[in-house]
């Protein structure tokens, strides 16, 4: 087969599949396992794919956080305030996402510690003296305005929350949280570890939304709140789970 073939191919398999190793797309496309890791070095330097240890993943643009910011705000603000109300004072881990930032804006003057890597809480909530901030380090990324990598996953490991409020780029119908970006998956994986409980923020733009990194499944969240439908597919799955799915407004999703 000719490479120009395999490499339509091989982006082919990581739009429907999200990530494939080498050794399955050897196998597709009767290929040797050296063949398909040249040509994942190829279309990698094309910026194509992401090579990952043992095959590759697709990664799809995301609007900027001011962007995203922008959108769907009401429905953003429904799913804060039904956030808020299930707070108690005590510690709180808030992950990226404008939906969670919405949710900061309702814990002004809270007695709450907040542990955060998004840049957004920190400006809405430093200047509170109610709340204890926690800024977790890292680099800074600027398109979602949030602190990432190897730092950010060593902080985590030092604390414990009752709460995180994580948002999502999509999620699937099985119930699989989907992130756009492979990098900045291990530490919102290490904000579910440091929690007692942890609460998805989803608006129905996300049902399935974007996103081919898998964060956790379904067997990680305590709770969904979002606007959809209580006769979409992923709520009942998540239900049928063990997962409460929180509506906003009467006739949504119900748990």
């Amino acid at each position: 087969m000719l490479a120009e073939r395999r490499h339509k191919l091989i982006l082919q398999a990581l739009r429907s599949g999200g990530t494939a190793s080498v050794t399955d797309l050897a196998e597709q496309l009767d290929a040797s396992a050296a063949t398909i890791r040249r040509d994942l070095l190829k279309l990698e330097a094309d910026g194509l794919l992401t090579r990952v240890h043992g095959g590759a993943v697709f990664e799809e643009d995301q609007p900027s956080f001011d962007e995203a910011a922008a959108a769907q705000v009401s429905e953003k603000d429904a799913i804060a305030a039904r956030a808020a109300a299930m707070i108690e004072d005590g510690q709180v881990i808030l992950d990226s996402g404008t939906t969670v930032h919405r949710l900061a804006l309702q814990l002004r003057g809270r007695r709450l510690t907040v542990i955060t890597n998004n840049l957004a809480v920190y400006d809405e909530l430093h200047g509170d003296e109610n709340i204890d901030l926690m800024l977790l380090g890292g680099m800074v990324i600027r398109e979602s305005r949030m602190m990432d990598g190897f730092m950010a996953e060593d902080n985590l490991r030092q604390v414990h929350a009752d709460w995180l409020f994580m948002g999502a780029c999509g999620l699937r119908a099985g119930g699989q949280v989907m992130d756009t970006t492979v990098a900045e998956v291990p530490a919102r994986r290490a904000m579910i570890a440091a929690s007692d409980k942890v609460v998805l923020l989803a608006d129905k733009s996300k049902f399935p939304g974007t996103g081919m990194v898998k964060i956790c499944g379904p067997e990680d969240l305590d709770a969904l709140i979002t606007n959809a439908s209580e006769d979409d597919a992923t709520c009942t799955a998540l239900r049928e789970a063990g997962v409460t799915v929180i509506p906003t407004a009467p006739g949504t999703a119900g748990g």
